[in-house]
C-alpha cells in the first residue's frame, strides 16, 4: 500500500513505536490519527505532526466505535488500522490477579477485535484495506517472567494469522509487528536483567517504524525488527525440546541475576 493520501489511525500513539509510526506514517503523505487512552500524549503527538488527536480507550469497544465515527467524519473512510496499543502488567498465574488477567486481555488482545469490528466492514465493501497488529516475539516465542503478556500476545499472532488467511483474496491486507527489544516505556531501564538477556538487539522506535513502513509498502505480513529473531524462531521451530530447556536455562541466569 502506498500511504500517500491514505487515511492511517494508531493506537497507542503517545510514545514508542506508536508516536514513531504515527510520524512515519504522515511523512509518507498519510493523514494520521493518534489514539492513545493518554488524552495530552495524544494531543501532543498529533500536533507535531499536524495529525487528528482522538484520546480512546481502546480496551472498550464503544470508545472504539465513537473514535472511528470521529475520524471517519473529519478525515475520511480509514485505510489503515494500526493496532499498536499494548500493556505488560503481570506475571506468574499463581500471584496475577485475575482483574489484570482480564485488563490485559482487553488491551493486548480485544482491542484488535474491536478495530476489526469497527473497521472491517467499510474497508470490505470499498474492497481494500490494512491492518496492522503489534504483538511481540513474546507471542512467536515467550516472554521470560511474564505469562499474562505472552499469552495475549500469542492470541494477537492467531487472531492476525487468520485474518491474512481469511480476508486476504477480499483485498484486506494484514501484517504482524513482532518486535524484540525497543527501547520504549515498556521495555524499562537498558540494563536490567530483562534487556540484557531476553529482549535481543534493543532497536530505536524510530527504526521499527521504518520497518513497519517498509512492510506496508511490500504487504509483507510478518514484521521482525532483528534478524536473530528468524534464527530463534527458527531454533523452536526445527528442536522445541532443546529449545525449551534453553529457555528454561535463560530464566535460571535472569532469577540468579535478580537476587544479587
Amino acid at each position: 500500500m502506498d500511504l500517500k493520501d491514505r487515511v492511517a489511525v494508531v493506537t497507542g500513539a503517545a510514545s514508542g513505536i506508536g508516536r514513531a509510526s504515527a510520524r512515519a506514517f504522515r511523512e509518507r503523505g498519510a493523514q494520521v490519527a493518534v489514539l492513545d487512552v493518554n488524552a495530552a500524549g495524544a494531543q501532543a503527538a498529533a500536533k507535531e505532526i499536524g495529525g487528528l488527536a482522538v484520546p480512546c480507550d481502546v480496551a472498550n469497544e464503544s470508545a472504539v466505535e465513537a473514535a472511528v465515527a470521529t475520524i471517519e467524519k473529519s478525515l475520511g473512510p480509514i485505510d489503515l488500522f494500526f493496532n499498536n496499543a499494548g500493556v505488560a502488567t503481570g506475571g506468574d498465574p499463581l500471584t496475577t490477579p485475575i482483574e489484570v488477567w482480564n485488563a490485559q486481555w482487553q488491551i493486548n488482545l480485544m482491542s484488535h477485535v474491536y478495530a476489526i469490528r469497527a473497521v472491517l466492514p467499510g474497508m470490505l465493501e470499498r474492497g481494500s484495506g490494512y491492518l496492522v497488529h503489534t504483538a511481540s516475539m513474546a507471542g512467536i516465542l515467550t516472554s521470560a517472567g511474564n505469562a499474562t503478556y505472552a499469552v495475549t500476545k500469542h492470541a494477537v499472532v492467531g487472531l492476525a494469522e487468520w485474518m491474512s488467511i481469511m480476508y486476504h483474496d477480499r483485498g484486506i491486507r494484514v501484517s504482524l509487528l513482532a518486535p524484540l527489544g525497543v527501547r520504549t516505556p515498556m521495555l524499562g531501564p537498558v540494563d536490567s536483567a530483562f534487556a540484557r538477556n531476553a529482549a535481543g538487539p534493543i532497536k530505536e522506535p524510530e527504526e521499527v517504524a521504518q520497518q513497519v513502513v517498509d512492510a506496508i509498502a511490500e504487504e509483507r505480513f510478518l514484521i521482525l525488527t532483528d534478524p536473530i529473531a528468524q534464527k530463534w524462531m527458527n531454533n523452536k521451530n526445527s528442536d522445541l525440546e532443546r529449545w525449551l530447556e534453553g529457555m528454561r536455562r535463560l530464566q535460571k541466569t535472569m532469577d540468579a541475576e535478580a537476587r544479587r
